[in-house]
Formats: structure tokens, C-alpha cells, sequence
């Protein structure tokens, strides 16, 4: 299937074709259409009367006539109600008849309406990101949150997607750490001890005072550093053991988010960084800079107004982030051959990825005609004092703390509901529960925005949470277990069929579930979802109030409705990253 707006907007543009022919570009004759803000007015709106108006010299409201008869006529019996509104605005008012044909054709499709593409792309998602021998924190959230969400986006559209994990396991701080390990925790080197991230995180920060203070330790730590790089076995063996330990640590809060991702840290690189340096002085782009070797660009300047380099080679001879990154785009281009790359990061290095790219352009790797690429950048976690997320003690917060204390206050919550359940199912509740919650507040908040993190909110039962949303769920499963409704016998014999106000403004709006999808596929803007999935929860509960189910000459049709209803919401959290429960 393909979405009611797809479908009104190819005929649309026939019609504006056929109304002028001669006179327009097939450019100029699409139609501009959109889903209109209340129902009562219609159900879509072209507004491309008004901007005909002036190029074609005429009355926008004739011009709308116009564009109007020239629909053809089998596709006008799709509406109850076409109407000029304005200066010129043509508002389409779908019939129940149509809309029912339409939902019932929703429910024999396993995508349920949502198109597939023409042709499959490859797309590149870069998320979480974190650094070796540190733990995840409270900033690492919205990336692994996010980026998880675009990746299952885009894994149910039909797209082939690269879930990247482009880890820090490369730089200064592993030899701080193979210098301070050797000397302190030589068992752990020679296998006889094991260690964790824990203590890993313990020893970094040692390393770091000693780097900082001790001038003997800060040579033997450079030294070291250029023993991993020349690719000396016993640093090698030192720097596998130190990412082990990391990667058990980050696994345990992947494997509770319920996040798949494939690690491609910034070692992975490393064999290209001295090619890719080469071949951009081969290109000209390469200005030596206080001895470092620069790609300037026209157009990206610093804070004072000075011209600002991408350093791809620092005046040591070492290679930085820049040079990794640009190490990393190349290869995603020539190698991966990835028709999208996304990057999630924060907000703060959305100049860094346009520079990137930038440069990327300029080198001849990028063709944006070719392959396209987005920075989905998002803005910060605050407390409930408006501040950056920190604990108590001013720290910031660890990841697997922030998630383990929702899921001990949905246990307490679930605990109070439901006291007769057994310990397992809470357990199992309180981890969808608490976890659902801390991934939909997030991805409920514009990305770009900062949000404040707060678990009381979080865990309401109503207003825009997870928590209203799986009860609604919940609450449609009851309906049907009510009705001991056999689904495969409904739709065998029976098909949806709308005529309540209410199952009308239900009915079109699951229609519009692949409208949604394809503008958060365009945008990157995760919300979006989650606004459609709240509004669908609201117009159910009015559905719910205001027509009954059970009993009545509707039910095979109302059953039906929930039915699909209850799929496009647990498909919708799905997207998110959420799991459903059958009761709450």
C-alpha cells in the first residue's frame, strides 16, 4: 500500500497538470498537500491554488475550481466532501466508505500501509559511541536512544541498515593506562587476575592525575603510546584486555535498553589515517598550520572570526579525531558503499560534522547526489533544577544507575497495583515498564531541544507517557479478551465499517500511521512518532468512551478497529524501542 497523502497528491498533481496544460512544469504542477490540523475542517488540504495564483494571473479560488474538475472521476467518489475554503485552500473530506476500504486494507497488510521502498538503500546509523575505559553516563543516553530508534525505523521500512558503534579504544589515554597497569596491576596484564570496568574507570582516573603531575610517568605513558601504535605484541595484548573489560560493561546496559549494535571503534581506522592524509595533500587541501597539517575551508570560522582547520595531522606527526573521522566517511563511501550515513551526537559537534563533511565534498568522496548525510545532533539531559543531569553528589550520572532506579520505582508502582501478581511477572513488568518509560521521555522531547529528566513524570499514567500509552494497549487487549473474539474468524467474516464521529477520527487516524514514518525518516525527528502515538492512545480512549463493543449489532466492525488499532500502536513502540505488556 501506499499512504493517502502519496496517493491524493499524485492525483492532485494530475489534475493541476491536466487544468493547465501548457502552462506549468511538472514541477510547478505538484500539488502541495497536507494533512489538515482539525477534522472538522477536512481531512487534507492542497494549498497550491495561492501559489498558482499570481504566476497564472487568476483568482485562486477559480484556479482551485478549476483543479477540481479536472480530478478524475472515479478517484472524486473517494470523498464525501471537497471544498474551497478562503482564498483558495481545498479541503478533502475522506468518505467513511473509503476510509473503511482503506483500514481493511491496513489489516491483510503486514507492514499495515506503510510503503515499501523502490529501491532498497543502504543506511549507516552511528550511535552511542562511548570510550573505552569509561562508563556510560547520562550523556550517552539520547545517542543510544535515538540512534537505536532511526535504526529500527529504518530496519522496518525495508531498508538495509549498519548499526555503527564507533567507540573511543584509540588515543593518549590507553597509554596512561598500559603504563599505570604494568606497574600496579601486573597480574591483570599477565592473566592471572581478572578486572572489570570498575576498575578500569579507578585506574584511568589515577593515570590521568599521574599524566598530569608526574613529568617520569608522562614520558613513559608516550612512550607507550607510540609502542600500540607501531603495534609492539605486549601493548597490543594490554589494550585488548582494557576493551574486554569495557566492552562486558557497555553490553550490560545494551543488553537492558535491548539495543543491537556492531562495534567499529576508532582502531578500525587506524591502517587508513596515513593514506588519507596523503591523499588530501595530493589534492592540494593540506595547509601546514604552527607545523600541524590543516584542510581550511571557505565559509567555517572560530569564535574570534580566524579561519578554522580541520587538523588531520597534529605538528608530532600523530593523527586526532579529525583524521578518524575522516578515515571513517571515506570508508563508509568506497567500502561500505552506504547510500545514507547518520551520526548521533551531541549538539556540540554539529560543526565538527559539517566540517567533516565539508571537507569530505571538497576532497571528491562525497557526492551528495550519491549519498546523503545527516548530523543528528540533540541537546542536553537537565535535572529538575534546570542544570546538566549530575547526582547528588555532583557526579555525573552513570547510565546503568539512572536505568536501574527506574525500573525499582515501576516495581514499587506495579508492587501497589497488583498485589496478588507473582514476583516474576512484576520483575518482568517493572523492566518493560521503567525502561519503556526512561526511552519515551526522551524520544518524546524534540532532539535538538534539552529536556528535564524526571521519574515521577516518567511513570505517570497519563498525560504523554509510555506508561497511558501501554495501557492503552493493555486496555484494547482486555476489550478483546472480554469479547472471547476469535481474530481470525473476525477477519474472515467480517470488515471494518466506520459511522460514529469518533470511529471516523480514529479510523483516519491509523491511516496516516506511513505519513508519520516517512516524515520521521525524512527529518530524523523520533517526537513525531511519539505525538502520533499519543494522539492514536487519546482518540482510542474516545472511541472506547463513546462507542461500545461488546454486544452490539457493530462488534465484528469495532473489533476489527481495536485490532488494528492495538498494531499500529505496538508497531509505533516497537520503532521507539519499547516493549508492550498484556495487563498493568
Amino acid at each position: 500500500m501506499e499512504t493517502f497523502l502519496a496517493h491524493l497528491q499524485r492525483e492532485a498533481s494530475e489534475a493541476i497538470a491536466r487544468a493547465f496544460a501548457g502552462s506549468l512544469t511538472p514541477e510547478e504542477a505538484k500539488a502541495d498537500l497536507a494533512p489538515c490540523a482539525q477534522d472538522e475542517f477536512g481531512h487534507y488540504q492542497c494549498n497550491s491554488a495561492l501559489r498558482l495564483s499570481k504566476q497564472l494571473k487568476q483568482n485562486p479560488r477559480a484556479i482551485a475550481q478549476k483543479i477540481i474538475d479536472a480530478l478524475d472521476p472515479l478517484f472524486l467518489k473517494t470523498f464525501s466532501k471537497i471544498e474551497i475554503a478562503g482564498p483558495g485552500f481545498i479541503n478533502f473530506t475522506l468518505s467513511p466508505l473509503s476510509l473503511s476500504h482503506q483500514l481493511q486494507g491496513m489489516l491483510k497488510d503486514s507492514f499495515l500501509g506503510v510503503p515499501r521502498p523502490r529501491k532498497q538503500q543502504k543506511i549507516i546509523v552511528e550511535f552511542s559511541s562511548p570510550n573505552i575505559a569509561k562508563e556510560l553516563h547520562v550523556g550517552h543516553l539520547r545517542s543510544t536512544i535515538i540512534g537505536d530508534c532511526l535504526a529500527r525505523l529504518f530496519e522496518f521500512l525495508g531498508q538495509e541498515v549498519v548499526r555503527l558503534n564507533h567507540i573511543g579504544d584509540w588515543g593518549t589515554q590507553f597509554g596512561m593506562l598500559i603504563t599505570l597497569m604494568k606497574e600496579e596491576a601486573p597480574a591483570v596484564l599477565h592473566g592471572k587476575e581478572k578486572t572489570d570496568l570498575e576498575k578500569l574507570l579507578t585506574w584511568y582516573r589515577a593515570s590521568k592525575k599521574r599524566f598530569d603531575e608526574d613529568s617520569s610517568f608522562k614520558k613513559r605513558a608516550q612512550l607507550e603510546v607510540v609502542k600500540l601504535q607501531s603495534g609492539d605484541p605486549e601493548a597490543m595484548h594490554a589494550w585488548k584486555i582494557i576493551c574486554d573489560a569495557s566492552r562486558k560493561g557497555f553490553q550490560e546496559i545494551y543488553d537492558l535498553l535491548d539495543v543491537r549494535i556492531v562495534e567499529r571503534g576508532e582502531s578500525f581506522y587506524n591502517p587508513f589515517l596515513k593514506e588519507v592524509v596523503d591523499e588530501l595533500g595530493h589534492k592540494g587541501l593540506i595547509t601546514v598550520s604552527d607545523g600541524a597539517k590543516c584542510v581550511f575551508l571557505e565559509g567555517f570560522k572560530n569564535r574570534e572570526g580566524d579561519p578554522l582547520p580541520l587538523m588531520v595531522q597534529k605538528s608530532d606527526g600523530g593523527y586526532n579525531y579529525d583524521t578518524t573521522d575522516m578515515a571513517a566517511i571515506r570508508y563508509r563511501i568506497f567500502v561500505d558503499r552506504a547510500d545514507r550515513i547518520i551520526v548521533v551526537t551531541d549538539n556540540g559537534q554539529s560543526l565538527h560534522f559539517q566540517l567533516v563533511f565539508a571537507a569530505a565534498e571538497k576532497a571528491g568522496w562525497l557526492d551528495p547526489k550519491k549519498t546523503q548525510v545527516d548530523h543528528v545532533g540533540f541537546g542536553l539531559v537537565l535535572g529538575t533544577d534546570g542544570k546538566k543531569f549530575k547526582t547528588r553528589s555532583g557526579e555525573t550520572e552513570k547510565l546503568i544507575d539512572l536505568l536501574t532506579e527506574a525500573v525499582d520505582q515501576a516495581r514499587q508502582i506495579m508492587i501497589e497495583r497488583l498485589p496478588t501478581v507473582s514476583k516474576e511477572e512484576i520483575e518482568r513488568l517493572a523492566t518493560v515498564i521503567g525502561i519503556g518509560a526512561v526511552k519515551y521521555a526522551d524520544l518524546s522531547s524534540h532532539r535538538t531541544k534539552d529536556y528535564t529528566f524526571s521519574y515521577e513524570r516518567m511513570l505517570r499514567f497519563e498525560g504523554n507517557t509510555a506508561v497511558f500509552l501501554l495501557y492503552a494497549y493493555v486496555r484494547i487487549n482486555g476489550i478483546k479478551r472480554k469479547t472471547q473474539a476469535d481474530m481470525n474468524y473476525l477477519l474472515a467474516h467480517n470488515h471494518i465499517s466506520l459511522h460514529h464521529p469518533t470511529e471516523i477520527s480514529l479510523g483516519l487516524h491509523v491511516r496516516r500511521f506511513g505519513e508519520i514514518l516517512e516524515s520521521v525518516a525524512r527529518d530524523l525527528l523520533p517526537n513525531r512518532l511519539a505525538d502520533y502515538l499519543y494522539e492514536l492512545a487519546e482518540k482510542f480512549n474516545a472511541f472506547f468512551r463513546d462507542c461500545r463493543v461488546e454486544g452490539t449489532a457493530e462488534e465484528g466492525s469495532r473489533l476489527l478497529l481495536c485490532e488494528l488499532t492495538a498494531r499500529v500502536l505496538k508497531q509505533g513502540l516497537e520503532i521507539l524501542g519499547l516493549k508492550t505488556v498484556e495487563r498493568m
